[in-house]
């Protein structure tokens, strides 16, 4: 079952490993062609301070929504073990390379489960492992929060959070705060819509009016999103809907 859920809520939820001991996943890092997580970071007692670690979503068993925990199917000595995580540069092929070859897991230009076995990559010489195309440029959810958003005639609001989809991790929406502008609304907006990002500017351009927008079906932040607001939502914009 595709179930659509908030970052933020999911950075709160406690992750279990097979022997029963807990990690953090603080933030994702996803690609900016196709919208999709590639990478949890994921923090233990053990890491020093400000250190994490790059665990790939296909190690996510459950989600248990009452006790608030992420059960994965990894040790936490495996979890240990993942290739270390730098927050404040761009993940490179390097890491994606180690992350994909330690205990087997697959890197994410092969056998995608979204985008089919066709790899996304050619293969790449061990020159080229530290060279990142600027179109497969992995993006941190902690820089891309923030980020403002112009709708067609103006400023409307700024990226608070990600809804992400699993089982697939696709990231389904951008939660945005319009605070400033309409007087605390939150809408939702899906990545299709949008037109182009400025990653320098630090801005989203959406193909939407900003009265458009103020008029969108009401989005509330506490309740899980139901299909059938989705399909209001879709409507309203005049949008095609897809659940792979």
């Amino acid at each position: 079952m595709h179930q659509p859920r908030k970052l933020n809520e999911l950075s709160g939820y406690q992750l279990r490993t097979i022997d029963g001991d807990d990690a953090k996943m603080t933030q994702i890092y996803f690609d900016d062609q196709h919208w999709t997580v590639r990478y949890f970071i994921v923090h233990t007692q053990s890491m020093q301070s400000g250190q994490g670690v790059l665990v790939v979503p296909s190690v996510i068993k459950k989600i248990d929504e009452e006790n608030k925990t992420v059960e994965m199917d990894v040790t936490m000595d495996q979890i240990n073990q993942c290739p270390s995580a730098n927050t404040v540069l761009p993940v490179s092929h390097h890491y994606k390379q180690e992350s994909g070859h330690y205990q087997g897991w697959t890197p994410y230009w092969v056998a995608d489960p979204i985008f089919g076995a066709v790899p996304l990559n050619p293969p790449h010489t061990p020159e080229e492992d530290f060279k990142v195309p600027e179109q497969q440029q992995l993006r941190s959810s902690n820089e891309v929060i923030g980020y403002l958003i112009q709708a067609e005639d103006g400023e409307i609001g700024q990226v608070e959070d990600f809804i992400v989809e699993d089982p697939d991790w696709k990231i389904r929406y951008l939660e945005i705060n319009t605070s400033n502008w309409l007087l605390g609304k939150k809408v939702l907006i899906a990545p299709t819509w949008i037109q182009q990002v400025s990653w320098t500017d630090k801005q989203v351009m959406i193909n939407l009016s900003r009265e458009a927008i103020q008029s969108a079906p009401a989005y509330d932040p506490s309740k899980l999103i139901s299909r059938d607001y989705q399909l209001k939502l879709y409507k309203y914009y005049g949008k095609k809907f897809h659940q792979d």
